[in-house]
């Protein structure tokens, strides 16, 4: 029985990746190989390594499983555009060939599954549409990476069985995912519409100075917390389909669906109310999902986000290091400093702190908050409780005080669902009211019973000096098969014997990201493994050293951050990759000649 797994790469690989044999072979020369070796030892599959011309297809095995048990061998298929009729469909911009590559990746899924083979898999796809590197085309030629668990009897290879697969199901499989002849054309033009209009609203949202623009008749709900699909009419429970108040709606102009109307959330301060199951975390949350496109029918196509939009929340126990956390918590008992925090349990209220802050050092332009996942003592204190406490016994600056000079003086927006409490109604520019999935302007209402008050007096404190991330603690424990780096579904990362929790990072939506986290992560402990771009990073690296790492690598960042040609990294941003490096718990921080850990 195999162990179905994602491939997971040696520190040794990562310092001599395979070499498989550079002279092109016959598909005649892999089925002798197949049957000299058929019954051996299944270290004899190594034989198999090398690139094989399965007209139109070119395949490399690139990467043999040591054992049945291990995870699976890499195989890549090349072939030019023109071979499969979709020269025409990559003729356009990024955001069109990006759409293109994910279609043929979902193809090539769904080709599988009709193939009724376990042998063969790609990554896992979602509703989002992310750059990935499972198929790519680069240059007029398209790459497919495949993984392979090469078929045995215990640990003897059955060779007459992996035959067929290479020679008569993978070929097949790349015919009916690929070739445009194949393929639905009208659901390609679609797809490449969708994400093409996805980016040009984007455009208009960072151009606007709007948060987000949710439009007309989108489709919010999800049919479940593990079923991320557009929610189903089921009799009791009816779909309500988005509609913008007429205070906050707009029209725009996209490329393939014309004019469009819908809700913009302009920047400053927006607050969203309402009873209980009534839609206001579920806005909040397509909302902070609209950094993404989405594949059509998802129901979101048309949710634009500001691509700098964080989503944060309180996560206690969370590491922090070095962070000036003192705009929102003062100093705590006994004097001690909270312009370098630093502790390895936070509570609700300093981790919510840390959050925003190292998200506004990160580039964050908008937050979004939810009071469920919020610390109540940081987002609000009553005035009961303000007259019971004495000056200097309460540190905490909730983020009520702190909201509005946050985007004043700061000019970062926030996003808020709030539930339980009115008293940010003075501090809002506008309150939108969700009414059994429907949004309404509340905001005259809001300021009737909660009018205005002054922004709090102290202004929203400048950025302090930039932090200089350190990483030597952990390039210590690097041993001879190189440092330890694996990524757990969307959540988890193991690195050495530490686990980074990344659940609060909830724009995280595939396992493939996580992965391209830990692949960063692993050449920065490696100092870029003899790559001169990432050894520029040096010793010690500024969240502004690491961003300006990555974009400089522009569409190929995922293939220059693992080094050899993985097929299960999707794209991920410089936030949380920043966001990861913070959780560190051996993390060190610089500020000029000191260690703030």
């Amino acid at each position: 029985m195999r162990a179905r797994q994602r491939p997971q790469r040696s520190g040794y690989e990562r310092a001599r990746p395979p070499q498989t044999d550079s002279r092109v072979q016959t598909p005649e020369d892999l089925r002798r190989t197949l049957q000299r070796i058929d019954g051996r030892g299944y270290k004899a599959y190594q034989d198999l390594r090398g690139v094989y011309d399965l007209s139109p297809f070119e395949i490399e095995i690139a990467h043999v499983q040591g054992d049945p048990y291990a995870p699976p061998s890499r195989v890549n298929a090349r072939v030019p555009l023109p071979a499969l009729g979709l020269e025409r469909a990559a003729d356009g911009e990024r955001p069109r060939i990006l759409a293109l590559e994910d279609f043929l990746g979902r193809a090539i899924a769904s080709a599988i599954r009709g193939q009724g083979t376990r042998d063969l898999d790609i990554d896992g796809y979602g509703q989002e549409v992310l750059a990935r590197t499972a198929v790519q085309i680069r240059g007029g030629r398209l790459e497919v990476r495949l993984f392979v668990h090469l078929p045995a009897a215990g640990r003897r290879i059955l060779g007459r069985q992996a035959e067929r697969m290479f020679l008569e199901a993978l070929p097949a499989i790349l015919a009916s995912g690929l070739e445009s002849r194949h393929l639905d054309l009208e659901a390609l033009r679609r797809h490449q519409d969708t994400t093409e209009d996805h980016a040009a609203l984007t455009r208009i949202v960072e151009e606007k100075g709007w948060v987000a623009f949710v439009a007309n008749d989108a489709l919010l709900p999800r049919r479940a917390g593990h079923d991320d699909r557009p929610m189903l009419e089921d009799g009791e429970t009816p779909v309500v389909r988005f509609r913008a108040p007429a205070s906050l709606e707009h029209e725009v102009t996209l490329p393939h669906a014309g004019a469009l109307r819908g809700m913009a959330v302009p920047h400053g301060v927006t607050l969203l109310v309402g009873g209980g199951f009534h839609g206001k975390s579920t806005l909040l949350e397509a909302v902070s999902r609209g950094i993404y496109a989405h594949i059509p029918g998802d129901g979101r196509e048309r949710v634009a986000t500001d691509p700098l939009t964080v989503k944060v929340r309180a996560e206690d126990g969370r590491a922090v290091t070095g962070t000036d956390i003192s705009p929102f918590i003062g100093d705590l008992p006994y004097g001690r400093s909270t312009r370098d925090f630093a502790t390895q349990n936070a509570s609700g209220s300093t981790s919510q702190a840390a959050n925003i802050v190292e998200a506004l050092e990160a580039g964050a332009r908008a937050l979004l908050l939810d009071e469920d996942t919020s610390a109540t003592n940081f987002m609000i204190r009553d005035e009961p409780m303000r007259r019971l406490l004495r000056p200097g016994q309460e540190p905490i600056t909730p983020f009520l005080d702190r909201v509005r000079n946050l985007h004043l003086d700061r000019g970062v927006s926030s996003v808020l669902v709030v539930g339980g409490s009115g008293e940010y109604f003075r501090v809002a520019d506008r309150v939108i009211q969700m009414d059994r999935y429907l949004p309404a302007d509340v905001t005259a209402a809001a300021r009737e019973i909660a009018p205005p008050g002054p922004a709090a007096d102290a202004p929203f404190p400048p950025p302090p000096p930039e932090r200089r991330l350190h990483l030597g603690r952990y390039r210590r424990q690097i041993g001879p098969k190189g440092p330890k780096v694996r990524a757990h579904g969307t959540a988890r990362i193991l690195v050495q014997r530490e686990e980074v929790d990344l659940s609060a990072c909830e724009q995280l939506v595939s396992a493939s990201q996580t992965r391209s986290l830990g692949e960063i992560l692993e050449r920065l402990l490696v100092g870029g493994g003899g790559d001169p771009a990432w050894s520029r990073v040096g010793r010690e690296f500024t969240p502004e050293d690491l961003a300006r790492l990555l974009a400089g690598f522009g569409e190929d960042v995922l293939d220059k951050t693992s080094g050899f040609a993985r097929g299960d990294l999707a794209a991920v941003r410089t936030l949380e990759v920043i966001a990861m490096i913070n959780r560190l718990r051996d993390l060190e921080v610089m500020s000029g000649e000191t260690s703030l850990r």
